[in-house]
C-alpha cells in the first residue's frame, strides 16, 4: 500500500493562506509532458481525460506537451489523419502525434520513444497514462534514465479483477518491467479513494495522489435525439454509454431489462458504444439483444460523439453502468453533469459520492439488484428528477477541470521541488 495524499484536501493548512490557491501565480512556466498511447476518442475515458486536463493546465499558466500515437482502433480502422512528428497547437497546449509502428495492436511507437529520449531533459515532469502498455513502460524507463520525475496513472489496471485478465502474462510483464516502473515513479495517480484502496503495488511503497477526473459542462443540445434515433417521445429513456466490454456488466443489464419488460415497465433502451479492441464481444452483445424481447425497444447506436452524445446524455431519464470494476467512471460523471440520475454498481469507484449526494442509485453486481434499482427509479419519476438535479450540482462543484488542474499543479510542484 502507498502513502495516500488526497489532493482534494489542502496539503498546507488553509489558515496560513486565507485566499484561494488559484490566485497564487505559478513561480515559473512549468513544462509538463503528458504521454498516452492514443488520444482517439474511440478509446473513451483516457483520451477524454487528457483533452480535458491539458487546456485547464495551460490556462493555469503551464506549458503542456502531449505525446501520443496516431492509432485509431485495433481492428482495421484507418489511423488518425494528423501531421506526424510536428507540434500542433490547440487550446493553449501542444500535441505531437507519432506513427504507431510496429505492433499497432499495442499502440507502440519507436518514433515517440526516440523523441522522448532526445527531449525529455527539456521538461520538469512527465505524466504517464497507462500501465501494461509497451510504449508507456519504455517511456517510464527513459524518464528514469533522463532523471525526469514521472507520475503513473494506472487506469484501473492495478485492480485485482483487472490483473486476472491475462494473469500469467501480466506476472511476467510485472517482473520484467512494471514493478520497477512503479518503484521509480514519483507518484501513482488514482482517480478515487476506492481505486487507491484496492490497487496492487507488488510490494512497492508508493506515494499516491488521489485526484478525480473532470467533465466539461455542455450547452443544452439543440439536436432532438429522440427524433434522430426514432425513440418514442412517451417512453422512458434508459441509456448505457460506455465501451462494450465484459467488465461493464452488460451480461447483468440485458437480462435485468428483459425482466423489467416482463414486469410491465414501458421504456426504451439505448446501447451507445463500441469495442475497437474486441469487436467479437460487441457482436455477441448485439446478438443477445436481437434474440430477446428487448430487441423491440432498443436502439444500438455504436460509437457516438458530438451533438448526438450530448443529446443522449441530456435526454436520458436514467444512465446505467453496472460495471464489475471501474476506477472512476468518466461516463457516469458526464451523465451527472448533464443532469441525469445514475444507476451503478458498487464496483464503480465513485459510488460513495453517488450515495452521499443522492445522485442516483447504487447496487450489487447481480441481476436482481439491478432489477430492484431500476424498479425503484422507474416507479418514481419525481425522485428521478430530484436525483438528476443533485447529480448535476455535485458534478459541477466537484468535477471541474479548472479545480482539478489546480490540484494537479500543486502535486507537480511538490514533486519537482522534492526532486531538486
Amino acid at each position: 500500500m502507498g502513502t495516500r495524499i488526497p489532493y482534494s484536501l489542502f496539503p498546507i493548512p488553509y489558515s496560513l493562506f486565507p485566499i484561494p490557491y488559484s490566485l497564487f501565480p505559478i513561480p515559473y512556466k512549468m513544462k509538463i509532458l503528458q504521454i498516452v498511447p492514443s488520444i482517439s476518442l474511440i478509446y473513451g475515458g483516457p483520451s477524454q481525460m487528457i483533452l480535458g486536463l491539458s487546456p485547464a493546465l495551460a490556462k493555469a499558466g503551464t506549458k503542456v506537451t502531449i505525446l501520443t500515437t496516431n492509432t485509431n482502433g485495433d481492428s482495421g480502422q484507418e489511423s488518425l489523419d494528423v501531421p506526424l512528428n510536428l507540434p500542433i497547437q490547440q487550446d493553449g497546449y501542444e500535441i505531437i502525434y507519432f506513427r504507431c509502428a510496429p505492433f499497432r495492436r499495442y499502440k507502440f511507437s519507436v518514433d515517440l520513444l526516440k523523441w522522448l529520449k532526445d527531449n525529455a531533459k527539456d521538461f520538469d515532469i512527465a505524466h504517464l497514462h497507462a500501465l501494461y502498455s509497451p510504449v508507456i513502460s519504455a517511456a517510464a524507463m527513459i524518464c528514469r534514465q533522463q532523471n525526469i520525475p514521472y507520475i503513473l496513472r494506472p487506469l484501473g489496471t492495478l485492480d485485482p479483477a483487472d490483473l486476472q485478465k491475462k494473469k500469467q502474462l501480466k506476472k511476467i510483464y510485472t517482473a520484467l518491467w512494471e514493478r520497477a516502473n512503479i518503484a521509480g515513479a514519483a507518484a501513482i495517480h488514482f482517480t478515487s479513494e476506492q481505486e487507491a484502496k484496492v490497487s496492487e503495488r507488488f510490494g512497492v511503497n508508493t506515494k499516491d495522489l488521489v485526484i478525480p477526473l473532470g467533465v466539461i459542462p455542455q450547452q443544452k443540445s439543440e439536436e432532438d435525439v429522440r427524433i434522430k434515433l426514432g425513440i418514442p417521445e412517451d417512453k422512458t429513456l434508459i441509456l448505457f454509454m460506455s465501451r462494450i466490454e465484459p467488465k461493464k456488466g452488460l451480461d447483468l443489464l440485458i437480462p435485468a431489462l428483459n425482466q423489467l419488460l416482463k414486469m410491465g415497465f414501458d421504456f426504451h433502451f439505448v446501447l451507445a458504444g463500441t469495442n475497437p479492441q474486441d469487436p467479437s464481444y460487441e457482436d455477441k452483445i448485439k446478438d443477445e439483444i436481437t434474440n430477446s424481447p428487448l430487441k423491440e425497444c432498443t436502439t444500438m447506436t455504436g460509437f457516438v460523439t458530438g451533438k448526438t452524445k450530448i443529446g443522449l446524455l441530456q435526454t436520458a431519464d436514467l444512465f446505467v453502468l453496472p460495471s464489475y470494476y471501474e476506477n472512476f467512471g468518466i461516463a457516469v460523471a458526464e451523465a451527472m453533469v448533464a443532469g441525469t440520475p445514475v444507476v451503478i454498481s458498487d464496483q464503480v469507484h465513485i459510488y460513495q459520492q453517488i450515495i452521499d449526494s443522492e445522485s442516483g442509485w447504487v447496487g450489487k453486481t447481480d441481476v436482481n439488484s439491478i432489477v430492484n434499482l431500476l424498479t425503484t427509479a422507474l416507479s418514481d419519476p419525481q425522485e428521478c428528477q430530484r436525483r438528476g438535479l443533485n447529480a448535476q450540482e455535485y458534478a459541477l462543484n466537484n468535477f471541474s477541470w479548472e479545480a482539478i488542474a489546480q490540484q494537479m499543479i500543486r502535486a507537480y510542484q511538490e514533486i519537482i521541488t522534492m526532486k531538486k
